[in-house]
């Protein structure tokens, strides 16, 4: 291989330029070129294709720097669509025209679809990132474990329980894809956020609910438990709003006060999203949501006496008693944490030696060496993270990490996040914030943007 592309696709992640570092690393060992396509798929939608030398004279170029949040290469939830045959060629003589030899793709599920019908042109393989960390499997062969079934509005997928209950119970070392790159620095901005609203709760003698992302896969609430909220609710676990009102009223009762932490997409016993669950989706064909925090609170003020809530704080109006704050975005942005940035380095110089060693349409993936104690870098065919019709599903937090009376996660969620986050943050990161976030610079000079420096770097084909 002398020429090999690189996009990053779907949602931006705190990890992204680590990951295209490490693959430039890599690339430059072999002395292979690496070819940044802007803004992902997107860019081969476009006649003159964008893009840029990462490593000119097998160097990478300054502005790739690991400790820079989001991607230098710009990213899109555009898609190749493989039922459309003469945009699909259209895409593949594209690639041929930038002489590439291979292509790493850097994404979640949309993205491990979205490279599917490229692996027919030339060699594919997806280095994983997502903040959800659902881009995994709990056990090998959970895949296979979905119907489906058309209800007339559509195709609807239930997940069917496996055969054998015992043979699935939660290992660590059975995880495929153990964590995402990005995961570690979303739980930090989550669990800090969380830590942040209790002391106004408290102080006010209110009850707070933080929102956190996560559509169909727990985890980010799940590692939110380090900001010590008092009750966890996970989209994989449907909400009994009269369990969950006792459980608000008993920890009011004892310390007068109480802080929930919510996925976007948890839903109630009937199955129904408590968020704003709109008929659109986003480019990735995902579901939007918006508002699960709010609608708890209208489901709470409905089930809890409003002389309760009224008492607890001295509120006249029990409505004020409960506020609900959003995480948003910032979940997404922002430096990396150490954990992220060494991780997110190490899956990609894999997956370019994943390419330089002849494989195709496989995903790089970071597994827990129970014997070693340490993270090892693996690779698994895409086809075990689909269905038989091809459907990728977000990885769900396992039972065994969540306790559903109690509403909390399990000390097996506890052997589960320690070997994420015990040395997630390193001294520079603590460093880096004391020394920059109040330098008087900022109050004075303008932001300069990354755009504006990559700006004369950037090709494009001619049309």
């Amino acid at each position: 291989m002398k020429r090999i592309g690189i996009l990053t696709a779907g949602g931006d992640t705190p990890a992204l330029n680590a990951t295209l570092l490490g693959a430039a690393q890599k690339a430059n060992e072999c002395g292979i070129e690496l070819i940044g396509l802007l803004s992902g798929f997107q860019s081969l939608y476009r006649s003159d294709v964008p893009h840029l030398l990462l490593n000119p004279g097998l160097t990478a170029i300054p502005e790739l720097d690991p400790t820079r949040g989001g991607t230098i290469l710009g990213s899109s939830r555009t898609y190749v669509d493989e039922t459309q045959p003469t945009t699909l060629a259209t895409a593949f003589g594209r690639l041929r025209a930038l002489n590439l030899d291979g292509l790493v793709c850097v994404g979640g599920d949309g993205t491990l679809n979205g490279m599917q019908p490229l692996c027919e042109c030339l060699p594919t393989i997806l280095a994983p990132k997502t903040i959800d960390n659902d881009l995994g499997l709990n056990y090998l062969g959970e895949a296979s474990e979905w119907s489906r079934q058309d209800d007339g509005e559509g195709i609807v997928y239930t997940r069917q329980s496996p055969s054998d209950e015992a043979s699935h119970t939660f290992a660590l070392e059975s995880l495929v894809n153990y964590v995402t790159p990005g995961y570690a620095t979303a739980v930090f901005v989550a669990a800090s956020g969380i830590q942040r609203v209790r002391t106004t709760a408290e102080s006010h003698r209110r009850i707070a609910i933080v929102e956190v992302m996560g559509r169909h896969s727990g985890y980010i609430a799940v590692g939110a438990s380090y900001g010590q909220p008092d009750i966890v609710l996970i989209p994989e676990a449907r909400v009994d709003v009269a369990l969950l009102a006792s459980k608000v009223e008993e920890i009011c009762r004892h310390q007068q006060h109480a802080v929930i932490v919510c996925g976007e997409g948890i839903r109630d016993l009937n199955g129904n999203f408590l968020g704003d669950s709109r008929r659109s989706s986003d480019p990735a064909g995902n579901q939007r949501f918006a508002g699960a925090a709010a609608s708890l609170k209208q489901l709470l003020l409905e089930e809890i006496p409003h002389s309760f809530l009224r008492e607890l704080g001295g509120f006249d109006d029990p409505d004020t008693a409960i506020f609900t704050r959003k995480v948003g975005h910032t979940q997404r942005g922002g430096r990396p944490l150490s954990f992220d940035r060494f991780h997110g380095t190490q899956v990609g110089y894999h997956a370019v030696e994943m390419l330089t060693s002849g494989q195709n349409n496989r995903v790089a993936t970071l597994q827990w060496n129970t014997a070693g104690l340490t993270f090892v870098h693996g690779n698994y065919d895409a086809s075990v993270f689909r269905d038989e019709w091809g459907e990728i599903h977000p990885r769900t937090v396992h039972p065994e990490l969540y306790d559903t009376d109690n509403l909390v996660i399990t000390t097996t969620a506890y052997q589960y996040l320690q070997p994420i986050f015990n040395e997630a943050i390193g001294a520079d990161d603590t460093e880096f914030i004391r020394q920059s976030l109040f330098d008087s610079g900022n109050l004075h000079d303008a932001y300069q943007s990354v755009n504006v420096k990559l700006q004369n770097r950037i090709k494009y084909l001619d049309k």
